[in-house]
């Protein structure tokens, strides 16, 4: 420990304080642990509070405040109790430097010797599985479309399932391929007929709506962290720090594999498991290179300086990575000569496309390389706060996933021409000519709906879709900022696709009134008209023949 002859305060009940202070010092006989401010010789370099059980938010928030400001400059470790009520998104609103949920020892002495270095550190459980969030009651057709939605989910969860790997059955696998178009179908009906674009995107995730909020955005929510539960760790509080403890933990996750939980089809998912991870990797690597090269220029050209010379980098960025993933001495056969694969590969390859998807870079890099606060709902949070460094980690994992996709587009291309290709970049299912041709139209058939109908919608609801990396999956996030530009410059197709959802907007209100009128007078009619016709029919009925049965025959004698 760095600071071994220094005081450490530690504030816990009395059984369980003596017994941390002296596993604590069990190692390190020099380091003195307080459990009194009074034992206190000098100002201690630390102080650790551990909370048996937390009945309130805000009084914790509050004790939180007076401690730190009572022993400032000392930073504070927060050890929290297993079982909480209180969720992840909850927790990262206190301000506090350490963090640990339930810790052992070995990372109780691995948070305290990152604050004492300067870092910040966080290490929470899961909880949303045994916390359930309350929502709110829904009507009798949300209910109807949201277990629908959830039935179609579960029921392509099994089909896939069936599909990894196809069966040897040709007949089984087309009825198992023909019953998932079905069920895609009929979900994109239900979602186009009654249901919001956000719906159903994470598939048979739960129903909830993201957002995330840099610059002039209006609204967020935190967005997930990688993988269950929650574990950051930023050795010190600068950009560079932050971008280390981003990159460690995005790199974690690809190495591990992703799977797809956009509920759409992705490019990548056509290269070879091994070529698609040595993608993801070499752009994160490629990154990280252009990330060091702007930081070292940034204290002599202007911010937008520094967007137009990363967009200049984009198509060198990913000739590298290309050039990474397939390595510089791959040779495949191509005619009756054999051809280098990477210099092929970028020979024949548009990699200066732009995604329209992708956010402002500027959202991106000003944190990382001039060190600028974060707005997160409304407050300008410092980088290496836990809520702005997983709104940064969203942002380099969308931008990974989105140039692997650009890159693997164009080498599914080059691979239709190229059979000797395929075995060594492919995956197995797509050597077959058939199998990969199916695949491209596929792919090209959702990207002329994505940019002739679901951009302009989303550009009118002012949403853009990122990817983000959560538990060994990518998965989709809706962010809600402003597009009002973006929408003006739209061709005459899309800007007709969002007229019809003005339209819609401004007729549904006249409409739904009328049919409410006619409800109305249907009502009035059969209660005030008909009814009260029938009910004196009726009454006169009654009356005639109660006087009939009230008549007596007379007795003849």
């Amino acid at each position: 420990m760095n600071a071994a002859k220094a005081e450490i305060l530690l504030l816990a009940p009395g059984l369980l304080g003596e017994s941390l202070a002296l596993q604590l010092t069990a190692d390190d006989p020099e380091c003195a642990v307080c459990l009194r401010a009074d034992q206190l010789k000098a100002h201690p370099c630390l102080v650790i509070w551990s909370v048996e059980d937390v009945q309130s938010l805000s009084l914790l928030q509050a004790e939180l405040i007076k401690l730190q400001e009572y022993w400032q400059p000392s930073p504070l470790l927060l050890l929290l109790p297993k079982s909480l009520r209180l969720s992840t998104s909850d927790l990262l609103n206190l301000d506090c430097p350490g963090l640990l949920q339930a810790p052992d020892l070995p990372t109780l002495r691995e948070g305290i010797s990152t604050l004492l270095n300067g870092g910040r550190i966080i290490r929470l459980f899961d909880s949303t599985a045994a916390q359930p969030q309350q929502q709110a009651p829904m009507g009798l057709g949300q209910w109807l479309l949201s277990s629908g939605l959830q039935q179609i989910s579960n029921d392509l969860q099994l089909i896939d399932a069936l599909l990894t790997p196809p069966p040897e059955n040709l007949l089984l696998r087309f009825l198992l391929e023909g019953r998932q178009r079905e069920l895609r179908s009929a979900r994109n009906l239900l979602l186009w007929l009654w249901g919001p674009l956000q719906v159903g995107l994470a598939d048979a995730q739960p129903l909830a709506h993201h957002g995330l909020t840099t610059g002039s955005d209006t609204h967020s929510e935190q967005p997930a962290p990688l993988g269950s539960g929650m574990a950051i760790t930023v050795r010190e509080r600068n950009a560079m720090a932050v971008w280390a403890s981003i990159q460690e933990r995005v790199q974690t996750a690809l190495v591990t594999g992703l799977g797809n939980g956009t509920g759409r089809l992705l490019a990548i998912e056509g290269l070879h498991p091994e070529r698609r991870r040595d993608l993801l990797l070499a752009l994160l690597n490629q990154l990280d290179q252009v990330i060091e090269r702007l930081r070292t220029q940034t204290s002599s050209i202007q911010p937008t300086d520094v967007e137009e010379q990363w967009l200049s980098l984009q198509p060198e960025l990913r000739r590298q990575a290309i050039q990474a993933m397939t390595g510089n001495y791959v040779r495949l056969p191509r005619g009756e000569a054999l051809q280098s694969v990477a210099q092929q590969l970028i020979d024949d390859s548009d990699l200066s496309q732009r995604d329209e998807e992708l956010p402002d870079p500027r959202r991106m890099l000003d944190p990382l390389l001039r060190d600028q606060p974060v707005l997160v709902d409304g407050q300008l949070l410092p980088a290496d706060h836990p809520r702005a460094l997983l709104q940064l980690e969203t942002l380099v994992s969308n931008w990974l996933v989105r140039n692997a996709e650009l890159i693997s587009a164009e080498l599914l291309g080059i691979c239709g021409e190229w059979p000797e290709l395929r075995r060594y970049l492919l995956d197995q299912r797509l050597i077959s000519t058939r199998e990969l041709e199916r695949l491209r139209n596929q792919l090209n058939n959702q990207s002329r709906w994505q940019g002739w109908v679901l951009r302009p919608v989303r550009l009118y609801e002012s949403q853009r879709l990122l990817y983000q990396l959560r538990a060994g999956r990518i998965e989709p996030l809706l962010l809600t900022e402003p597009r009002d530009d973006e929408l003006r410059t739209l061709g005459w197709w899309q800007q007709q696709v969002a007229l019809l959802l003005e339209a819609r907007d401004a007729i549904a209100p006249q409409v739904q009134a009328l049919v409410q009128r006619i409800g109305d007078l249907m009502v009035v009619v059969l209660t005030q008209v008909i009814g009260r016709a029938i009910g004196l029919v009726g009454r006169g009925i009654a009356q005639g023949m109660g006087r009939n049965l009230g008549r007596r025959p007379v007795e003849r004698h």
